[in-house]
């Protein structure tokens, strides 16, 4: 299943969570300088997805049964994956600040891995980039993040 992502979001990230999550954004070990440099948070039934954007993002949510091979990753200038617990049965895409949420999707409580590949990084231009964002979902069991192709910003 495919969901269309066209939203605007502020400080380059969005948020990926369960509905009823308790994960701080604010705490200072949620934005580690690792999760900065993976391009990603975790949290508390909550996964922060850093944009190359600060405004405007567009994109795609896939709902998989199960993950998909990884090819073709030149396409893409950075692969990274980690997993989240949906504890109440409902995954949202949140902006920030707002906490406005952008998509709402019911699926089986469970643990899910989540796989973000981001597309035009480096082409911020007053913080308006052509960055996207292809999002892979799919039930899994709770493993650590794990970057599978990193961009270096130049």
């Amino acid at each position: 299943m495919k969901h269309n992502l066209s939203f605007y979001t502020a400080y380059n990230q969005f948020y990926i969570r369960d509905k009823d999550s308790n994960g701080d954004t604010g705490s200072p070990t949620f934005w580690s300088q690792e999760a900065f440099k993976d391009r990603l948070a975790e949290g508390d039934g909550l996964l922060g997805v850093s944009t190359e954007s600060y405004g405007f993002i567009n994109g795609y949510l896939y709902l998989l049964e199960k993950p998909k091979d990884l090819t073709e990753l030149d396409v893409f200038d950075h692969v990274v994956e980690a997993s989240v617990q949906i504890k109440s049965g409902v995954l949202q895409i949140i902006d920030c600040p707002n906490s406005s949420v952008e998509l709402e999707i019911k699926l089986s409580p469970g643990v899910y891995r989540v796989r973000i590949y981001s597309l035009g990084l480096g082409t911020d231009e007053d913080d308006e980039g052509d960055d996207s964002y292809i999002i892979e979902l799919w039930p899994d069991s709770k493993q650590n993040r794990k970057v599978i192709k990193r961009w270096n910003k130049s």
